[in-house]
């Protein structure tokens, strides 16, 4: 699997919804597919631009899954993501405005070639492209072997705090209602730890490039939130290698120290003259943890890399 990013604005990451697996799944393809036909371009663009299109062979190729069960899953997603809807937060001049919006406008499953075709409803179309300032990206295979719809969430709720390394107390019906529990599930605490967070945590630490840990917090004898620490997996050590064209090393960056360096470079003077217009840091992060996969653009950027406290030895 290529180096796919997914990228959503933080008020999505922090929205409220609930979503299926495979429901989630279809709209992060959608995310990366829209990302990648819609850098550096408009959101006039990508407004009239044909419905995207996920074929079951992608969808089976970049999760794993059985080719028995893909396509009736993914007929059965078709048709109740139509129905679903997320609530989340903007800000107004007169106040937060508290929004609701469906996922997608319009949504079809094609039998001969096996490939379903939506179009993100307009309110959506801002929260996953490059045009909002407060962004969370991560990289779709770090999520690919998730099975929990709620590990998911809980990874990219997580990660949204990749800067500190923890996040702040989260209040239970709170986190619930981002992770996407309804209001009927796991109402006792036994059954919400063992069906949704122990499980999630597990395929975290097993699965991505984080491991976390949680600390429930109490008022008398009642749990009233959650709070999360989390870190970087160790990485296998970089390998090194020389372009028999130039004396210059490119070094095979992990992708954890690819983000953690591209955030760092991203504030710095020296990469001013990088920078596009009205580019948020993060926004330009991102952008530096790609060229930074590149070898032409890496050795380019060694200097400052180096400056920012990047060794390869």
């Amino acid at each position: 699997m290529k180096n796919d990013l997914v990228v959503k604005d933080n008020a999505l990451i922090n929205a409220s919804y609930s979503l299926g697996l495979v429901e989630q799944r279809l709209i992060l393809l959608a995310i990366v597919i829209i990302r990648e036909h819609t850098h550096n371009m408009h959101l006039d663009y990508i407004a009239f631009n044909k419905p995207i299109e996920i074929t079951a062979e992608s969808y089976i190729n970049t999760f794993g899954v059985s080719h028995s069960t893909a396509y009736e899953t993914l007929k059965d997603a078709c048709k109740s993501l139509f129905s679903r809807q997320f609530s989340y937060q903007e800000p107004r001049e007169k106040g937060i405005a508290h929004k609701t919006t469906r996922w997608v406008s319009d949504i079809a499953y094609i039998d001969n070639s096996a490939t379903i075709e939506f179009t993100f409803a307009p309110a959506v179309l801002p929260l996953i492209t490059y045009l909002e300032q407060h962004l969370t990206s991560y990289e779709l295979k770090q999520v690919a072997n998730l099975t929990s719809g709620y590990a998911i969430r809980l990874y990219e709720l997580l990660i949204a705090w990749r800067s500190t390394g923890k996040t702040p107390i989260i209040d239970l019906s709170e986190f619930r209602s981002k992770l996407g529990v309804g209001d009927e599930k796991y109402q006792r605490m036994g059954q919400f730890k063992e069906k949704v967070l122990h499980i999630a945590i597990e395929q975290l630490n097993k699965h991505t490039d984080i491991t976390t840990t949680y600390e429930q917090h109490k008022q008398g004898r009642t749990i009233t939130g959650f709070s999360f620490k989390f870190k970087q997996k160790q990485q296998p050590k970089v390998e090194t290698k020389r372009d028999p064209n130039t004396p210059d090393l490119f070094v095979k960056m992990t992708d954890a120290q690819r983000h953690l360096f591209a955030n760092k470079m991203s504030e710095m003077p020296e990469m001013s003259k990088y920078s596009q217009g009205t580019e948020s840091y993060q926004q330009f992060a991102v952008r530096i943890a790609e060229m930074l996969l590149q070898p032409e653009k890496f050795r380019e950027l060694y200097p400052i890399l180096e400056k920012a406290g990047f060794s390869h030895d």
